[in-house]
């Protein structure tokens, strides 16, 4: 998180995918900055405490707050037609960097069935119901208005 806050900061001309499933999920599914309020991980078996863990980063909000960037965004990959959008979003992230225009910076909410002890529709389900009512989808930022 540090080295794209700096490089969002700086206005990097790059595009940062950020696949947010609310853990960290290639280690063992472990508390990450996105863990939600209560959501429970294999080093919050209790659930997330905001008092003692801090709130969830709201990556798309915070990178969008900052001058540099040009584009930010939050998507989710449930359905052919998010899919579909999430992959416009990518691909106009893309065409921004490959234009020199700056930095672009797209999160997507993202299942993980595994670490969260769902089936895959469980999973699906609960980025709709869940993540998705914490990290609102949308365009937080688009300096050039092509989105």
């Amino acid at each position: 998180m540090g080295e794209i806050m700096h490089a969002a900061g700086r206005g990097e001309n790059i595009t940062i995918i950020f696949v947010n499933n609310a853990n960290y999920g290639m280690t063992g599914g472990q508390m990450a900055p996105t863990t939600l309020p209560h959501q429970i991980t294999t080093t919050t078996p209790k659930g997330r405490n905001t008092a003692t863990d801090g709130f969830p980063f709201k990556m798309a909000e915070l990178i969008a707050n900052l001058d540099a960037p040009v584009f930010s965004a939050r998507v989710k990959i449930t359905d052919p037609k998010n899919i579909n959008k999430a992959k416009k979003t990518i691909k106009y992230a893309f065409s921004l960097q490959k234009e020199n225009k700056g930095f672009a910076f797209v999160e997507i909410l993202s299942a993980c069935p595994t670490n969260w002890g769902k089936t895959p529709s469980e999973a699906v389900k609960w980025v709709s119901d869940a993540m998705e009512s914490y990290y609102p989808l949308g365009i937080f930022k688009d300096i050039w208005g092509g989105e």
